[in-house]
């Protein structure tokens, strides 16, 4: 719900504030609620309604962070940059999402469910505490920016009419957006999947899942290589397509060892995942001007990940009504098919980024139907 409900905003906010002590704010917040959820159960007054709120909110200060780092990057790097430091960003996330759920384990082994929560709100302080250690530049945001006030609708979707006009970035939304939907689609299902159609034990799902992070973190490292090798433009249309035959690993997989085929195909989706938003973060970053990349951000976000729940939903549907195997068909070609928006596109006339975050001559607006 907050994706939906305040992307637009916080993409606003983040443009008018210091990103820096934004992030810093969402931390300490998390932080705060986070702590307040162990003690509640400690003095026996969490409740179901008290866990609503705090995830609520906990959401809510997500989607201000997510759009705030999202935008502060460049502020840290050169252009030639961007791609290594995006993958290392990613690299990151993967190996948190790789380990993390252990030591959760581990932890609510230990200390029970509630007390584990000290531990994320230690892990919050830890990321405000390095983000305060950050020392840049301030960049002047006024810089490039419209000097009359205009109506509050209008900078809210300054950022949606912007991407509309980019013939690129509405391409990269549109192919990002497809591919939410489907793996969505396929995720609310796989589990399931692998359970009572391959007869996996819990273990088994378990190292299918490791693999796919391993996928991720390995392309992760060689992202800059692969990125001078191939182009950093070309790159994003080639990480849609060439991954795709290995997705059909994944309803193709049977019971016993066959069940490794899924973890084949998930590994080729993380590649891919750390590929192309590796590539297209970068080039959305470079083409933004500095002033307005909070609220183009917060929109692709709102878009994106508004299409999360949609996903998971068909995904459900399909299986309750052609079946497991049949419904992953359905997704993981549909994931494919996501790579028609860039195939199709100035993309593949491109090699490289381009040089500097200037912005391209927008498409016309035209009248009609």
């Amino acid at each position: 719900m907050p994706y939906l409900l305040i992307s637009l905003p916080a993409g606003l906010i983040a443009d008018r504030v210091d990103q820096r002590k934004l992030m810093i704010a969402c931390d300490l917040g998390r932080m705060t609620l986070l702590l307040s959820l162990p003690l509640a159960s400690l003095a026996g007054v969490l409740s179901l309604a008290f866990l609503h709120g705090l995830i609520l909110t906990c959401g809510v200060l997500t989607v201000l962070f997510n759009v705030a780092y999202r935008s502060t990057l460049p502020r840290l790097l050169t252009e030639h940059q961007l791609v290594d430091g995006n993958a290392k960003l990613t690299m990151s996330q993967d190996l948190g999402e790789l380990v993390g759920p252990s030591i959760g384990g581990v932890l609510i082994g230990v200390l029970g469910a509630a007390r584990t929560f000290f531990a994320n709100a230690l892990a919050y302080l830890t990321s405000a505490v390095t983000l305060w250690m950050i020392r840049a530049e301030p960049v002047d945001r006024s810089a490039g920016a419209p000097e009359e006030r205009r109506p509050l609708r209008a900078e809210l979707t300054e950022g949606i009419v912007f991407i509309s006009r980019h013939p690129i970035l509405r391409s990269l939304l549109l192919c990002s957006t497809t591919s939410n939907f489907f793996v969505m689609a396929s995720g609310a299902i796989e589990v399931t999947f692998m359970v009572r159609e391959l007869d996996a034990p819990s273990w088994l799902v378990g190292v299918v899942y490791s693999i796919s992070a391993v996928g991720g973190l390995v392309i992760g490292a060689l992202s800059r290589r692969i990125s001078e090798r191939v182009g950093s433009a070309r790159i994003i249309w080639v990480a849609m397509v060439a991954p795709g035959p290995l997705y059909l690993c994944m309803p193709l997989a049977q019971p016993g060892w066959g069940v490794l085929l899924y973890g084949i195909g998930l590994a080729a989706f993380s590649a891919n995942i750390v590929l192309y938003s590796v590539a297209a973060t970068s080039y959305r970053q470079r083409v933004t001007p500095a002033h307005m990349l909070g609220r183009v951000n917060a929109s692709v976000l709102w878009i994106c990940y508004g299409a999360i729940p949609l996903g998971s939903l068909t995904g459900g549907g399909l299986a309750s009504t052609l079946g497991l195997r049949t419904a992953l068909w359905i997704c993981v070609l549909g994931t494919w098919s996501a790579a028609l928006w860039v195939f199709f596109s100035p993309l593949r006339t491109m090699r490289n980024l381009p040089e500097s975050r200037t912005v391209p001559e927008p498409e016309p607006e035209f009248s009609g139907v």
